[in-house]
């Protein structure tokens, strides 16, 4: 694909990006360094990732109050869904805030970690033109392509100095759930943007597979697994004739699982905890240490329950911990969800539903339905690395509370970020933003 002025871009864009800074309108150097910062953070140390968000959500808003009050209005930011929904998104956590069961530290706590949501729409914004959104990719792939070679390189034995002590197995900086669900991901990204010039086809094929081969065959996130197979399938699916969809999302997977279960004792070992853990919970109701299907199984009952107790406007932002804690006796309660109010279910869809009530559950569809409906109208390859993306996280958050996490949860703001700005600054879709006025 070619950039905004007629020239493919390469790695040389990279290593050039600071002459082109030198052009004096609209901050491009500064932008441009807080979202690459932002791009190659989400494969670095939870510091880093700290650091970036905190320099996008400062010079974001500062940018979006200074376009205001110049009349710079961006369009295509401005006729995305997404847009909307993410803002009334965090007006309803706003608001949940006057009637919110938690104490006041729990519930700021919380709302700022749902508000890392702002960091996509932010990015979108940073990003004006094509070749900013093409730079911030190839960050972001950068990032990835470390990340992927330093934990191969940990299961080949090569000395990795930079891996942190508490790091388990082939995980480099975070744990084996996150890293998993990154790697899952970020094959699809590799996989489908493989033809629009960002690096060679076979960088892109090749990359993609090494991070497919290992969520599946190195990490032991379950969550993971599935966030693969769901990929695997859409990018098989895509690959074959419509009149085969619905055969190939179901079939792919089975058959990638079974083969995967014979070949691999881990994955056999990590299926089958599922089903015995869940099985000895359904008959015992009882969390037994290193649980982990047991105790979602009981915290997703939890929820459920909470949610019955106040099912139109929820319990209130960060109030998901002492709402389950009522429905378990004090010692009990604390032994599985900490002694503080900051734990969660590990599920994002019936987080909101007992934060916001039944209502919150369709927010966050709506927002997923609004997403998927905005990257429809971006070129194809793009459009499908963010459908893959939206899938993954979809799937994720069944397991998991995806977004509400720390890490994880920057991670899929960032890289949908960038996509929804790749596409919108490649498509008719995004107007020309109007000049401001004199």
């Amino acid at each position: 694909m070619a950039s905004a002025q007629g020239a493919p871009l390469t790695m040389f864009d990279v290593t050039t990006a600071g002459s082109m800074a030198m052009k004096p309108p609209d901050t491009w150097n500064v932008r441009l360094f807080v979202v690459c910062l932002a791009a190659l953070s989400v494969s670095l140390p939870i510091a880093w990732i700290s650091l970036a968000k905190a320099l996008v959500f400062i010079l974001g808003l500062i940018y979006l109050i200074a376009s205001v009050w110049l009349q710079r209005n961006d369009a295509a930011w401005q006729q995305l869904w997404t847009t909307r929904i993410v803002l009334a998104i965090l007006i309803v956590f706003s608001a949940s805030l006057l009637w919110t069961e938690a104490d006041t530290e729990a519930a700021l706590y919380s709302y700022v970690k749902h508000a890392k949501l702002l960091g996509i729409l932010l990015v979108i914004s940073l990003v004006r033109t094509v070749r900013e959104a093409r730079v911030g990719i190839l960050f972001y792939a950068g990032g990835q392509g470390f990340l992927l070679l330093s934990s191969w390189a940990i299961y080949a034995g090569l000395p990795v100095p930079w891996v942190t002590e508490e790091a388990t197995k082939y995980v480099v900086f975070s744990t084996y759930l996150d890293q998993s669900i990154m790697f899952a991901t970020s094959a699809a990204i590799f996989w489908h943007l493989r033809d629009q010039r960002l690096w060679p086809k076979w960088v892109g094929i090749s990359v993609a597979l090494l991070a497919l081969a290992n969520a599946l065959l190195l990490l032991e996130g379950r969550t993971g697994y599935l966030a693969a197979l769901t990929t695997l399938a859409l990018a098989v699916m895509w690959a074959l004739p419509k009149r085969f969809s619905l055969a190939t999302m179901v079939i792919t997977p089975m058959v990638v699982l079974l083969m995967l279960s014979l070949l691999s004792a881990q994955v056999r070992e990590r299926v089958n905890e599922i089903f015995n853990e869940s099985a000895n919970y359904s008959k015992s109701q009882q969390v037994g240490p290193r649980d982990s299907s047991g105790w979602r199984l009981n915290a997703w009952r939890r929820s459920v329950q909470a949610i019955e107790s106040n099912p139109l406007r929820g319990h209130g932002v960060g109030a998901w911990t002492p709402a389950v804690k009522q429905l378990e006796d004090s010692k009990m309660g604390n032994r599985l969800y900490g002694e503080g109010n900051h734990s969660n279910p590990h599920q994002e869809y019936l987080l909101w539903g007992v934060e916001l009530g039944v209502g919150g559950f369709f927010l966050f569809m709506v927002m997923m339905v609004c997403m998927v409906r905005d990257a429809l109208h971006f070129p194809k390859s793009i459009q499908r690395a963010t459908l893959s993306v939206l899938a993954a996280l979809a799937v994720a958050c069944l397991f998991n509370s995806t977004l509400y996490d720390d890490w994880i949860g920057d991670f899929f703001c960032i890289s949908l970020g960038l996509l929804f700005a790749l596409g919108v600054r490649t498509t008719a879709f995004a107007r020309p933003a109007s000049a401001p006025s004199r």
